[in-house]
This record gives C-alpha cells, sequence and structure tokens, in this order.
C-alpha cells in the first residue's frame, strides 16, 4: 500500500512516470478549449497539464488520501510552487469534465479490438456495520446484494464495459440495487462494439433485440439451466474464457488501484477520483506509461 510511511517506489520511475503523463495530457489539452471562470489565471501557481498530470499520477500510484498532497510537495515540488492542498482538490475538481474528455477519447480506441465483455463492480461506501446508519451519499446510494461474495452492502455499482485487452470503455455508476440489465443499454452504447459478452445477470431477450435492432450491437450471455435454448458445453467453456477478462480488469483496478477505496464526499470528487483511475488504467493498457 503507498500510503504507509515507507514508500518503497523508485523515485526516478516516478518522474518518468510523470513525464509521460505530463506529455501526454499537455498534447490532449491542446485539442480542447479548456475554459475556466475564474479570476486571475494568469496569478495561477501551476497549468491545467500539471495538475491533471498529478491527479493521475497518484491515481496510477494508488493514492487515496490527503498523503498524496504530502508526497507531492515533499518529492516533486520541493520549492513550493505547488497549490495548497484544498486548491489542489478544487482546480482537479473543476477539472473533471476534461478528464472525462480525455478519458473517453482513449476509449474509443477499444471499438478496433476484437470484442468487449460488461460486468458490474460493487463500490462499498462504508463497512457493512454501519449501512444502516451512514449519510454519506444517502440521495443516490442504497442497499445492495453482492452475489458473489454473498453479502449486503452500502454504496453504489460501477457498470463497466471492457476490451478484450482490457480497455475500460463505457460505463455507469448506479445505485447498489440496480440490476445490471437496467444500466446495459445505457453502457453498451455509450461508445458501441459490435460484439459483446455478458454473464447470467444479463439476459433478456428484449435487451438483446432491441440492442442488435437499434445499434447494431451483438449480446451474448450464457442461459439458464430452465430455459429452452441449449448451449453445448464446449460454447460455454468458450464464452467463460471470453468472459474471464473483464475479471482480471476488476481484481487490478480494485487491489492496485484502490478504486473501492474513494474517500470523496461530494459527487464531484468521486466522478473526478473515479474518471482519474479510469484514465490513468488506460493509459497502462495501452502502453503510454509504464506501470
Amino acid at each position: 500500500m503507498q500510503e504507509h510511511f515507507h514508500f518503497t517506489t523508485d523515485r526516478a520511475k516516478i518522474q518518468k512516470q510523470y513525464a509521460a503523463i505530463f506529455v501526454f495530457v499537455s498534447a490532449q489539452l491542446s485539442c480542447i478549449q479548456v475554459h475556466l471562470h475564474r479570476r486571475n489565471r494568469h496569478l495561477v501557481k501551476q497549468e491545467d497539464a500539471v495538475i491533471i498530470a498529478i491527479h493521475l499520477l497518484g491515481k496510477l500510484l494508488g493514492f487515496t488520501s490527503r498523503a498524496w498532497h504530502r508526497f507531492v510537495t515533499g518529492n516533486l515540488f520541493t520549492n513550493g510552487s505547488f497549490l495548497e492542498r484544498s486548491r489542489y482538490n478544487r482546480r482537479c475538481r473543476a477539472l473533471g469534465f476534461a478528464i472525462k474528455w480525455i478519458r473517453h477519447e482513449l476509449a474509443k480506441r477499444g471499438q478496433h479490438h476484437a470484442y468487449a465483455v460488461v460486468d458490474s463492480l460493487p463500490l462499498p461506501l462504508c463497512h457493512t456495520a454501519r449501512m444502516h446508519r451512514v449519510k454519506r451519499f444517502q440521495e443516490i446510494a442504497d442497499i445492495g446484494y453482492c452475489a458473489s461474495k454473498k453479502q449486503w452492502y452500502y454504496g453504489l455499482k460501477l457498470h463497466l464495459q471492457v476490451t478484450d485487452q482490457g480497455l475500460p470503455m463505457g460505463y455507469v455508476v448506479t445505485e447498489a440495487s440496480c440490476h445490471d440489465r437496467v444500466a446495459a443499454e445505457t453502457v453498451m452504447t455509450q461508445i458501441p462494439h459490435p460484439y459483446n459478452f455478458g454473464d447470467k445477470g444479463y439476459i433478456s431477450q428484449t435487451l438483446r433485440k432491441k440492442l442488435y435492432e437499434e445499434h447494431r450491437v451483438a449480446f451474448w450471455t450464457p442461459v439458464r439451466n430452465n430455459q429452452r435454448i441449449r448451449q453445448s458445453d464446449a460454447w460455454k467453456q468458450w464464452m467463460k474464457r471470453k468472459r474471464k477478462v473483464v475479471e482480471t480488469v476488476f481484481s487490478i483496478l480494485v487491489d492496485s488501484y484502490r478504486i473501492t477505496k474513494i474517500r470523496a464526499n461530494s459527487v464531484s470528487g468521486f466522478e473526478t477520483a473515479l474518471d482519474g483511475i479510469l484514465l490513468a488504467y488506460s493509459l497502462v493498457v495501452l502502453g503510454l506509461v509504464e506501470r
């Protein structure tokens, strides 16, 4: 865990990662007009590209708390030229739309990959013992059931579409009780891929027909034991291997990028952190940044 007292990552490697992210972000920001309604913009300590690059580097290294700001001011900007922590967080939230745009442009490259897989990941916001009295995000979060862990949790649910190479494409964040079928169409039509796979939670003849007729998206799922349709064992094993990539992606996002440990208490802060994690992971998948 990167927030322990002993930070074991090589400092030279961190400088190399920061340089690669900064060059990429600077090139992307030159393609869009970033208009921020703030006074005295000419007096800012750091440019927008620096703020976004630092934000992505923190997500890449697995930081989730204010320890990241202390690390930046103590190792990368030791001359006092970096922003104060609260102002840095406000700048990150203000640049959230730029981070989302960059991630969306990268995700379009996934349309040239072989196929895509859709699945959901629970994002708990508190410990199970506190889920009946927690107030964090109580307007948008609720209690849902995680079938893989066989337990209830309070929080949100991430519906994510990834390619066969692990590149995140479309995503939707809903309340924990939202069924996978409800968000499936929104996820797969953000950046449509012609071939998609899902698990048994997405079984729906109506959904499959609508995706194909309106969006020309083919969607394959396993069948239940009580359905009239029969699938061979070879087909089931083949589909299981194809869907395994999304489980690997979720494992990396949870263990290395700590996507289930986002500590933001505002919706904009949570969204910015989530987009930053997905963008940092996309840069690694495409080989633009070394992990």
